[in-house]
């Protein structure tokens, strides 16, 4: 057996007087980098194993802490030492040793016994945050909020209005310091709202790193990152400088966006030397600032203008020279929310694409990138002439004309300018802003081609985690307009969409789809911080907003948005094993629920939805909404489902949340729901429920609130309605769309689920790609419905789509959190040739790949991850129990 391989370490908040919070690394291929975690939080530890054998089972660990790699090289843990530990346990293992002080270098490894042998990893290591009385620097900024509605001069210090719109210059921000002696470790903590750039000695600390820190309920929390500075720091003069931009603290409009204040930074440089001594640099009143930089604004809608003119060569360096423009630092008020290291990674450049083409048009130039991505344009060594502006305008489509279409961009401008300051070949991106775009017009400039210009594709940092791919073209088309529009849409929260003036976290987009894209990327750290996100959008009656952050004031009270609350927290401790959301968020979550019982409960019922079953697709593709009242569901129906749904959930919750006191009073509420339901709803004469939607059937079919002798008959009507009325189409909106496929094939149908998933007629997510998307659409019939409302790039009606694949097409579902059991279960015979899936899991890589060949027979090769077992569903319905390793059948 070859040695283990440590995944990562993986950390969880306790107790401490604030308010809890899950956080963690557990999809990392490895520890690499900087990793830090809040002081006054309980490690976890996690790890995989890796063995080409079979039926590798873990049978002991042994886990040493110490405070230096060169004591656990020598077998001396003085931190702790578990002993060996009888279990099997490699997921989630808990910190026992003494409590980890502040700024605490920690080196850990592992020693496990299996039924192949010992092995032993190799070191990792993490470091303490600060404590709050750690922090010896002050909130600096530049421009006070009294110049926020200032005038139109764009080399005003403050914010501008121009058109409703805000601008914004960067705050530009410096200090010198000296260092005499030898540095052992230096490191920066940070946090510069809403972004920043940090630089040491005109070397940028964490290249490749964009759009930092990561987005928060500012009233709430407000999030710092730990860097290792040590080795851009040199004996002498040294310089630290930070740009600010706006992000999402300042608001682009006022006044739909909650505002926070403008550009603020608290940050402090911690120089240890090798005889023990420190140094701290912390942001106070004797930095230099200035707002007259070259970024003269920036706004992630409308887009970043950046004057050459202006630039300061040389400011983060030392022995710099401030002139006018420079003044001392201004003391700003903190954020009203606490300080907490970030442990969700923050985002970066994930991908580089070149042009497809370019076109001239009169007095521009169109590029094609190819593909709707989200990003930005690096422009490399273009000919410019001095005076000149690059205007870079980004859209998602074309008119038939061949000319950009910026109808969906509603408010936001989507444009980049750059003023040149001399001719001669110019370089340049953005920093603060982003862009969701397949199509680029570029004006300004004469001399444009494809080598000019690279599509810098961003998103959170993290793996990759699935592959999918099967008989069927047009599902694997589908699939990587999936995979495009996930990742496009991943910001530091799950966003709804990245091109107009919205991008925000909808609650609803993710209710079911969270679970879906757990499969294509290890996106535990996202979902960990969102789950607190709405945690701390919560009113204090209880209601939770439609949106997290609570950036657009929306609380409209339903119970199918913020369902995505509790199933996020479902869906984390399902797929990566961990149960810290559902035990930190249990009682905001139980809070919610009681609110929404008191205030909208009658007789059984909760009688309030605000969005129905949310763009059914409409009769017709040239018809904006759907006008036929048979295609809408009732809002109460929907609402009393959930809650029905939900219900049972927290019962499964309570006893993990130590609350099994109140499992009893879920499962009564579950009770008195499912019989209001059917009293109000189930018309048996007619053998379906409401006015006989197909989602008014599923969702009572799918969450198990059917009466055992009409359930056929439900499916029946499920069934007839999706064929006759829908012609084997999708038939429901973003609630029905979330269980459609998985019911249809738990009750035997299939063959019809593939037959709607695989069309290429409207209403699909086929017919999206025949008509030119590359990923998915927010309307079905997006290229043909009202600009207001047609985003290219939006994954809500993706609904349990990539669920299916995985876990009803490759079979790969967990049967025990965090897949320590897996349930191997295709559905071979729907109508596929073959499938050919992996899931990366936390216990290791799981793969499902079969085919039929001559004479129906098939073949089925799949591979369990060590220390973990499968139950195996074969073709003709029998189970078998498989072990680790990789195995082959004929069937």
């Amino acid at each position: 057996m070859r040695n283990l391989l440590i995944i990562a370490a993986a950390f969880v908040v306790l107790s401490s007087g604030r308010s809890g919070v899950s956080v963690g690394d557990l999809t990392c291929e490895g520890l690499s980098g900087h990793v830090a975690i809040q002081y006054d939080r309980t490690p976890r530890f996690g790890w995989k194993l890796s063995s080409t054998g079979k039926n590798v089972v873990q049978k002991a660990y042994r886990i040493q802490v110490a405070s230096s790699e060169k004591f656990l090289s020598r077998g001396r843990a003085d931190v702790w030492d578990s002993g060996w530990v009888k279990s099997g346990q490699s997921v989630g293992v808990r910190y026992e040793g003494p409590k980890v002080a502040p700024r605490q270098k920690v080196c850990w490894k592992v020693s496990i016994e299996t039924s192949a042998g010992r092995a032993e990893s190799d070191v990792a290591s993490f470091e303490t945050g600060l404590s709050d009385d750690s922090w010896k620097g002050l909130w600096i900024g530049a421009g006070c909020e009294e110049d926020y509605l200032g005038g139109d001069d764009l080399d005003s210090p403050g914010p501008l209005r121009s058109k409703g719109k805000t601008v914004v210059p960067a705050r530009y921000l410096r200090k010198e310091f000296s260092v005499g002696r030898n540095v052992s470790q230096a490191r920066l903590y940070i946090c510069g709202l809403g972004l920043y750039e940090a630089y040491i000695n005109g070397k940028n600390v964490a290249p490749g790193q964009v759009l930092s820190p990561t987005m928060s309920e500012y009233d709430r929390t407000a999030y710092y990152n730990v860097i290792d500075v040590t080795d851009l720091l040199r004996r002498g003069d040294n310089a630290v400088g930070v740009i600010l931009g706006s992000g999402r603290f300042t608001s682009m409009r006022i006044p739909k966006h909650r505002h926070y204040g403008l550009p603020r930074l608290l940050c402090q440089v911690e120089v240890r030397y090798a005889d023990g001594s420190m140094d701290v640099i912390s942001s106070d009143g004797t930095w230099m600032a200035t707002s007259r930089g070259p970024i003269r604004s920036d706004n992630e809608f409308d887009g970043e203008k950046y004057d050459a003119s202006l630039e300061m060569p040389g400011w983060t360096e030392a022995g710099f020279t401030c002139d006018s423009r420079w003044a001392p630092a201004e003391i700003e008020d903190a954020p009203k929310g606490g300080l907490e290291v970030q442990m969700n990674p923050n985002m970066a450049i994930m991908q580089t694409l070149e042009p497809v083409s370019i076109s001239k048009r009169d007095t521009s130039f169109v590029i094609d990138m190819g593909q709707n991505m989200v990003g930005w344009i690096d422009v490399e060594n273009l000919p410019i002439e001095k005076g000149k502006t690059l205007r870079m305008h980004f859209c998602e489509t074309l008119r038939p004309d061949g000319s950009p279409d910026y109808g969906n961009l509603r408010s936001a401008d989507a444009l980049d300018e750059y003023r040149a300051s001399s001719s001669g070949n110019m370089s340049w991106h953005p920093l603060f802003v982003y862009h969701g775009f397949r199509y680029v017009e570029v004006s300004g400039v004469e001399n444009v081609k494809a080598e000019n210009f690279k599509g810098r594709v961003i998103y959170d940092r993290m793996p990759s985690t699935g592959s999918f791919s099967c008989s069927d073209e047009v599902l694997e088309r589908i699939y990587r307009n999936a995979f495009w529009g996930i990742r496009g849409n991943y910001r530091g929260m799950p966003t709804d969409c990245p091109q107009r003036d919205e991008r925000v976290g909808w609650l609803g987009d993710r209710t079911t789809g969270c679970y879906g894209e757990a499969y294509l990327f290890g996106n535990y750290h996202l979902y960990s911080k969102w789950t607190r996100d709405i945690r701390e959008s919560q009113m204090e009656s209880g209601s939770i907003p439609d949106v997290a952050p609570y950036y657009w004031e929306i609380c409209s009270d339903n119970m199918t948005w913020p369902a995505a609350f509790v199933r996020s927290c479902d869906m984390i401790y399902r797929m990566y094993g961990d149960p810290s959301p559902i035990r930190d968020n249990y009682q905001a979550m139980k809070k919610w629920l009681l609110y929404m019982k008191e205030r909208y409960g009658r007789d059984g019922l909760i009688t309030k939805d605000t969005y129905g079953d949310w763009c059914v697709p409409p009769e017709r593709p040239d018809m904006g909404r759907t006008k036929d009242p048979s295609r809408i569901t009732d809002g109460t129906l929907i609402s009393t489902a959930f809650y029905y749904d939900i219900c049972r959930m927290m019962g499964r919750f309570a006893p993990i949340a130590g609350e099994s006191s109140d499992v009893e009073y879920f499962e009564k509420e579950a009770s008195l729901a499912r019989d209001a339901f059917n009293k109000k709803f189930l018309y048996k004469e007619k053998c379906c429920y409401g006015n006989n939607t197909v989602t008014s059937n599923l969702l009572p079919l799918w969450f198990g609130m059917v009466p055992e002798d009409v359930k056929d008959m439900v499916l029946e009507s499920i069934v007839e309605k999706t064929g006759k009325d829908f012609g084997g189409h999708v038939s429901c909106g973003v609630v029905g769309i979330q269980q459609l496929l998985r019911c249809l094939t738990d009750n035997g149908r299939g063959d019809l689920a593939l037959e709607i998933a695989s069309s290429t007629t409207y209403p699909s997510w086929g017919y999206m790609a025949e008509n030119g998307a590359t990923t998915i659409w927010e309307l079905w019939n997006g290229n043909s419905s009202s600009a207001s409302m047609n985003s290219g790039n939006h994954v809500m009606l993706l609904g349990d789509l990539l669920i299916w694949m995985y876990e009803y097409l490759g079979g790969i579902s967990p049967l025990e959190p965090g897949f320590r059991k897996i349930l191997l279960r295709p559905f071979f015979d729907i109508g596929l040739q073959w499938v050919d899936c992996s899931y990366d899991s936390v216990y290791g890589r799981i793969e499902s790949r079969w085919r039929k060949g001559p004479g129906g027979r098939m073949q089925w090769d799949f591979t369990i991850p060590p220390n973990t077992t499968a139950t195996v569903v074969l073709r003709d319905g029998t189970t078998a129990e498989y072990g680790s390793g990789s195995w082959h059948l004929e069937m």
